[in-house]
């Protein structure tokens, strides 16, 4: 039973989605109908992409003002640790919502290694296609001389990976230095560059485009929810 849920309610209708944005949208180019699905889930997941980017610009905030605390109330313990909890109860965090963003891109992300598993040409195509979306005949997997079903990439692999290193760098970088914190920013990005290098390419772009949608997101979420400067504050 779980297993025809499973197919008849998500990995059917995304493929007939890709596919009919294959036909349509992308002009049979499959690495762009990849980005514009792409594009579709992050706008579908857009109010819950707003809460978790103001909650990280929000902790950002929580921290620089933590350390405002730290130097203004050094010398009296109990006072610092009473506006520590102060200020740290006006934040209202909800991590629920990265959680169900990241969950949907996860199940997401199995469903097109499935679809590419399976197979995206032939009578397997005619079997789970739904009677208005057109048939596209053999599917072109090349993308700017990238074969996106080839396995075992390491330059899309390897940008998927820096640009991971980079964005935990530049979170981390006004913190100071944890050893949990260096073993996250060696050890996550390395994990993925192999996880992606043993999946077919079209993984990476998947996740290339994604989180460059998180990073448009999040400068303008910035401008956004730019914080106010307190009166006096230098």
């Amino acid at each position: 039973m779980i297993i025809d849920l499973w197919h008849d309610f998500l990995y059917q209708p995304l493929f007939n989605l890709l596919v009919w944005i294959y036909n349509n949208w992308a002009e049979q180019n499959l690495g762009w109908a990849i980005i514009y699905l792409t594009i579709l889930l992050r706008v579908a997941l857009l109010p819950f992409t707003v809460v978790t980017e103001r909650d990280r610009l929000r902790n950002e905030a929580l921290y620089e003002e933590i350390k405002r605390i730290d130097k203004e109330f050094s010398k009296d313990q109990i006072l610092k640790k009473e506006e520590i909890r102060r200020v740290m109860k006006q934040r209202h965090i909800y991590p629920w919502a990265k959680f169900v963003s990241l969950g949907i891109q996860a199940v997401v992300f199995v469903l097109l290694y499935q679809v590419f598993l399976r197979g995206i040409t032939g009578d397997k195509i005619l079997k789970i296609l739904y009677p208005e979306v057109d048939f596209p005949g053999r599917i072109n997997t090349m993308f700017y001389g990238f074969d996106l079903a080839r396995t075992h990439d390491t330059l899309s692999a390897g940008i998927v990976g820096l640009w991971l290193a980079a964005e935990i760098y530049i979170t981390f970088r006004k913190r100071p230095a944890r050893m949990a914190d260096l073993m996250y920013f060696l050890l996550f990005p390395l994990f993925v560059f192999f996880a992606l290098w043993f999946l077919p390419m079209v993984k990476s772009l998947f996740i290339l485009t994604s989180l460059a949608f998180s990073a448009i997101i999040h400068q303008f979420m910035k401008l956004v929810f730019r914080p106010k400067k307190k009166a006096g504050a230098h």
